[in-house]
């Protein structure tokens, strides 16, 4: 069953086509990543489809609902998460008051709840600093992790990752992997991840679609994206 259907969704800054005329579905359960070359307007497929931005155009249907042209806070509520390419944390907190907020705001719980929630997640991503630890002097894998528990802690169906794997170190790259997969197996959420290292994409995704100047260029299985001849030229950079 499709968690999320979206279909002929543009967006324009201008007389810039950054996302124009993209249909897809993600199936329950899916990990499905979205793969493209600088400026593909992967990131800005994700704000659109998580009500950052308001579309231009088409139409995004989640969790059986109509959310076209919804705020942020109401795909949160809906069921959908997101992090961010840039991690963005409140430094001046502790760990476990970042992880608070997605309980709190996110999944509407009352604090003592979201306390268990937000404990709970730091645990499952296997977060490696005492709760109390202030966000500041985290680096990024641990701030990485954060957003995740964060994230997760909305009691999300669908969590979207935005370069996870940047800046990380190959053993990091190993437990990220690790990671997303147990968010999938364990948690049963569904995953939208955009990223660039190949190794990565394409060892997790079920399947994928590549962007190519805003435009979906191919989707399907990782097998058939790296055969296909479009996505040679245009992303892998072969001569074929």
């Amino acid at each position: 069953m499709a968690l999320l259907e979206v279909n002929a969704l543009s967006k324009r800054f201008g007389g810039l086509k950054a996302v124009n005329n993209v249909s897809l579905r993600v199936e329950q359960g899916e990990i499905y990543g979205l793969i493209g070359p600088n400026g593909a307007g992967k990131t800005t497929f994700l704000n659109t489809i998580s009500g950052m931005y308001l579309p231009d155009g088409g139409s995004v249907i989640f969790d059986g609902h109509d959310m076209t042209g919804r705020k942020p806070h109401q795909f949160c509520h809906r069921g959908m998460a997101r992090t961010y390419q840039i991690v963005r944390c409140f430094p001046q907190m502790t760990v476990l008051e970042n992880v608070l907020i997605g309980g709190i705001f996110g999944a509407g719980l009352h604090r003592p709840a979201a306390t268990v929630k937000a404990m709970e997640m730091l645990d499952f991503v296997e977060f490696p600093f005492p709760a109390d630890t202030p966000a500041h002097t985290l680096n990024t894998m641990q701030l990485k992790r954060l957003e995740m528990a964060r994230a997760l802690s909305t009691n999300c169906k669908m969590l979207l990752l935005d370069e996870v794997a940047a800046g990380l170190t190959p053993g990091e790259l190993n437990d990220v992997t690790r990671l997303m997969f147990q968010i999938r197996n364990d948690m049963g959420v569904t995953i939208i991840i955009v990223e660039h290292l190949m190794k990565l994409i394409m060892g997790i995704s079920d399947r994928i679609a590549v962007l190519n100047f805003g435009e979906k260029l191919i989707e399907g299985t990782p097998d058939e994206v790296v055969a296909d001849e479009d996505v040679q030229r245009a992303y892998l950079g072969a001569s074929v």
